[in-house]
């Protein structure tokens, strides 16, 4: 039963999540944390920082951590295989469609239509993710460190992976000198 699970919410979330891994976070956040108690709010943002710090697309690390967590190899493999293989043939059937009809406004209003909703799907992961870091740091200290971090990606143009790696390390070399 929990392989079936598994192939149900990742083939889900990645399907419904518009605009790639980092849309279909939320949905994926929902099934493993909210809907089957895979993984608590804590392990799953840990798990979704050491992803971001890796190479490669981070919807498909979390299938791979998940599943195999869950199921195993077997777990592994269905989970990713429900990650890639349906986003990736839906992907070549509309990208065929879309480009047919690209000019209409239809499509048009489609795709403009979905992307206030994939922002309010990513504020309330972010509300998630921060509530867990007020919890564990504190609101000062949390809201200093979100601030460095948009400084340092936004203003500055650090590369994400470095910002984590960052992280990273005030988590390990400060933060428990703090506590």
């Amino acid at each position: 039963m929990i392989l079936v699970s598994l192939f149900l919410s990742f083939l889900l979330a990645n399907l419904l999540g518009y605009g790639g891994g980092p849309a279909s976070i939320p949905l994926m956040y929902e099934e493993i944390v909210n809907r089957y108690n895979w993984l608590s709010n804590a392990e799953f943002s840990n798990m979704l920082a050491l992803g971001n710090a890796l190479p490669g697309p981070i919807a498909t690390k979390i299938a791979a951590y998940v599943g195999f967590g869950m199921g195993g190899w077997l777990g592994f493999f269905i989970a990713l295989f429900a990650t890639v293989v349906p986003s990736a043939a839906a992907l070549i059937f509309l990208i065929k469609v879309m480009s047919k009809h690209r000019d209409s406004l239809i499509v048009k209003g489609m795709t403009i239509m979905v992307q206030p909703v994939i922002a309010a799907l990513m504020i309330g992961l972010t509300f998630e993710m921060f509530q867990n870091s007020y919890h564990s740091l504190g609101l000062i200290q949390s809201a200093i460190i979100a601030i460095i971090a948009l400084l340092l990606l936004q203003k500055f143009k650090v590369h994400p992976a470095l910002v984590i790696i960052l992280a990273f390390l005030y988590g390990g070399l400060v933060v428990p000198h703090i506590h």
